[in-house]
């Protein structure tokens, strides 16, 4: 569609200070992990690609491109060469990506080196997938990063896409991160190289840790009920934070994304689903009870869980086996934050004086940061459930070993009784290792009188979730 050039080069002089001299304002000092990441396929890109940031709504994405054209710009890269643009601005929308190239090039004249390309929302782009895919092959001055708020955004392109970007997925905010946004003055815990590491540990490691955590535990219930989005992590009131969350993210992405990017027009009958999923999280989904309840045809229902995960809303996860076993069987549901379902159910606070609720908080939270440290090296998540009906919450499989994750986040010592199905498993499975999480600190150790040969270590959940966040620990199978 025809756009005015002078309206377009306005805008995209507003999004680019640097042009005028002038420095990106409101820019955090804060970094997401992910930034590192980032800035390297920018600097120095391991293969000629572009990056794809994947992720929900306000988590970051557009100051981490930001940050890396500030760290462009400090490096010596010519201003003139930096494009910033956000494809959800109506004038970017309908003007489209030739229109913004011509105009960028016709107000800043290229200087020599490549050009970098930091392009928003770009699922509104048409064609998203074959213009980079033609940038990638015929344009190797220049480098792109770009962000996407749906999972379409790699799905639709995958075929086209092979060998053509890098995708960084992004989730919410680790503990880790949390803590250093809100710039907290805490006792500072050892590093871990990998969480085998706690197998070699002495007693006194144990209950060095144990006194050191004690400040960490109150900020992890916060952190549970307050969210790993950035926004509502810098948010004094925790009321005023959960609303945010369900304004701003929730419902911007229930009713106006799913409308414009996937037409659908169901849209108080896709809020119940989420509603109900938000009632069940962390539980199996049982598909003939939400239809049942909801009023809703078995496909619609699958429809809109399915745009839900595109959306970067819940996450789901499989059993643990492959084939007909897996297809029959049903899937576990886990939002995308631990934070949503308190903050659509309207409970404050509420859930920190409820154990079950408490729990299941803890582990959506667990999950997510397993998935946000494994996710890259493609290691595959799934629960599993043995011929009597026990359980294992987690199971990571990192190339051809088995980790089990059970979580037991409650106020009393894990004992043996409560870990059958992880007896089970690891009997059945020959599994070196898994690990408990649990909730008091002093429940932390080498779990004894196992009827198995596995190391089983308990982790308490706090510290679990801050050594998974923490930027600088590798994987756990390294």
């Amino acid at each position: 569609m025809q756009v005015s050039k002078n309206e377009l080069l306005a805008v995209l002089a507003q999004f680019n200070p640097w042009w005028r001299g002038e420095a990106i304002a409101d820019l955090p000092g804060w970094r997401r992990a992910a930034f590192r990441e980032l800035s390297s396929w920018m600097t120095q890109p391991p293969a000629p690609r572009a990056v794809l940031l994947s992720g929900a709504r306000q988590i970051g994405k557009t100051t981490l491109l930001l940050q890396a054209a500030d760290a462009l710009l400090r490096q010596g890269v010519p201003a003139a060469n930096i494009l910033y643009a956000t494809f959800d601005h109506p004038i970017v929308k309908l003007a489209g990506i030739d229109a913004v190239i011509s105009a960028w090039r016709e107000r800043e004249p290229r200087v020599d080196g490549p050009e970098y390309l930091l392009l928003d929302e770009a699922q509104f782009i048409r064609e998203w997938g074959t213009w980079v895919k033609h940038q990638v092959d015929f344009r190797k001055d220049r480098r792109i990063a770009f962000t996407g708020s749906a999972m379409p955004l790699v799905e639709a392109g995958q075929e086209s896409g092979v060998g053509r970007w890098h995708t960084i997925r992004l989730t919410t905010l680790s503990f880790y991160e949390y803590l250093q946004i809100k710039q907290l003055q805490l006792p500072a815990l050892p590093r871990l190289r990998s969480l085998r590491d706690l197998m070699g540990w002495s007693a006194s490691d144990f209950y060095r840790v144990t006194d050191l955590a004690v400040p960490y535990v109150g900020h992890f219930h916060e952190y549970l009920v307050r969210g790993g989005f950035p926004q509502t992590a810098q948010v004094d009131s925790i009321t005023q934070a959960q609303r945010l969350l369900r304004e701003d993210i929730i419902d911007k992405v229930l009713k106006r994304d799913m409308t414009a990017l996937f037409g659908v027009r169901r849209v108080l009958d896709l809020e119940h689903t989420f509603l109900y999923l938000c009632m069940h999280d962390g539980g199996l989904l049982d598909m003939v009870d939400l239809c049942g309840n909801l009023e809703v045809k078995r496909p619609t229902a699958q429809s809109f869980i399915e745009l839900l995960q595109a959306t970067h809303l819940i996450y789901r996860l499989a059993p643990f086996g492959y084939g007909k076993d897996v297809l029959r069987a049903r899937f576990k549901i886990y939002l995308a934050d631990a934070a949503i379902a308190p903050a659509v159910m309207l409970k404050g606070k509420a859930i920190l004086e409820d154990p079950a609720a408490l729990g299941v908080a803890t582990e959506t939270a667990v999950f997510k940061h397993l998935f946000a440290r494994y996710y890259a090296q493609n290691v595959r998540f799934s629960y599993w459930r043995g011929k009597r009906d026990h359980e294992v919450d987690l199971v990571a499989e990192v190339g051809s070993e088995l980790i089990p994750f059970e979580v037991k986040y409650r106020a009393q010592h894990t004992g043996t009784r409560e870990l059958k199905g992880l007896v089970e498993l690891c009997r059945s499975r020959q599994i070196e290792r898994g690990y408990v999480v649990t909730k008091s600190l002093t429940d932390f150790g080498p779990m004894e009188g196992l009827d198995t040969a596995a190391q089983v270590m308990r982790v308490p959940a706090p510290l679990l979730c801050y050594w998974m966040g923490a930027s600088e620990v590798p994987g756990d199978d390294d």
